[in-house]
């Protein structure tokens, strides 16, 4: 493999659910971890790892690293010997938060796969790869191919994936606090059953979610960013939401929402009232004793990106 060059992957940060999309929706963020892949001597051994920025002394670097887990993923799929690589991640999306860091490493070591076998592999089927490895499509998918995508399940037991057009004057803000939230914890608060009430509401909720990233008509989405299904049971797991919900409308946010399974808060904004509620945001975590980092970012419609 040593004939190959290097081949870098940006990866977009991703948030899921929205409100009523619960484990459906997911949209990209302009957020981006980037992974460098580089072809190494066997004689050097399998496997060379480096993390570099925020967090990286918590990543491990060796052969459970979820982004060499999904680079020989890759490989064994394809019924090919494992090259021995260097592997470089500079990290740019925090660890558990709710911004789909796991997902960027799925989608970072199956992109560099692929890209070491000169993109000989369908981005169909990387997605496919990807989704097998996370579970669910909500973070993997849009991270792959950007923007905001509700997946859903067809008869022959695979997905459809559907872009939602996002109005460009809805701007997201994502106020990422100092405190993590496990998955396991936030699913673990949800309860096994639901009314058919509230099975009505979030269908209801969803659909009128869809139309409002689409149009952006306030209205639809002031009420659409409501749901039944798993924010209620979250909220309480998650210091000062109540307070952080109640200034982000006040100062003219849409609504506020728990991206993923949390910790980061997501809301949306008409465009010339985002730092507005940004300000709004951070100064409420502040005053309950939270140290939080509160940005506008953007929808990233490109998803991964690879420069060899």
């Amino acid at each position: 493999m040593s004939h190959f060059s290097p081949a870098t992957i940006s990866v977009p940060a991703t948030t899921a659910n929205i409100g009523a999309g619960f484990d459906c929706l997911g949209a990209a963020l302009s957020l981006h971890n980037r992974f460098t892949f580089t072809p190494l001597d066997a004689a050097l051994g399998t496997l060379e790892m480096t993390v570099t920025g925020p967090e990286a002394d918590r990543v491990q670097t060796d052969a459970s690293n979820l982004v060499y887990q999904a680079f020989t993923q890759f490989y064994q799929a394809l019924g090919q010997p494992i090259p021995a690589v260097k592997i470089e991640i500079e990290l740019g999306v925090p660890l558990a938060r709710g911004l789909g860091s796991s997902a960027t490493a799925i989608v970072g070591g199956l992109v560099g796969a692929n890209a070491l076998t000169g993109f000989a592999t369908k981005r169909a089927t990387v997605m496919q790869l990807a989704i097998a490895m996370e579970g669910h499509p909500d973070n993997v998918v849009p991270a792959l191919i950007g923007g905001c995508r509700l997946a859903a399940t067809n008869p022959q037991d695979g997905w459809e994936i559907c872009e939602i057009p996002w109005h460009d004057s809805i701007t997201p803000i994502v106020a990422i606090p100092d405190f993590e939230l496990s998955t396991a914890e936030a699913r673990r608060v949800l309860p096994a059953t639901y009314s058919r009430a509230d099975a009505i509401f979030n269908t209801a909720h969803l659909g009128l979610l869809l139309r409002g990233l689409e149009t952006g008509n306030a209205d639809w989405l002031y009420a659409a960013l409501h749901d039944r299904i798993h924010q209620p049971y979250r909220q309480a797991l998650i210091p000062g939401y109540a307070a952080v919900h109640a200034t982000a409308l006040e100062a003219g946010a849409y609504g506020l929402v728990i991206s993923g399974a949390g910790s980061t808060l997501l809301a949306l904004a008409e465009r010339s009232q985002a730092e507005r509620v940004r300000s709004a945001i951070a100064a409420t975590w502040k005053d309950a004793g939270i140290q939080a980092e509160v940005k506008i970012v953007q929808i990233d419609r490109a998803g991964a990106n690879a420069q060899i």
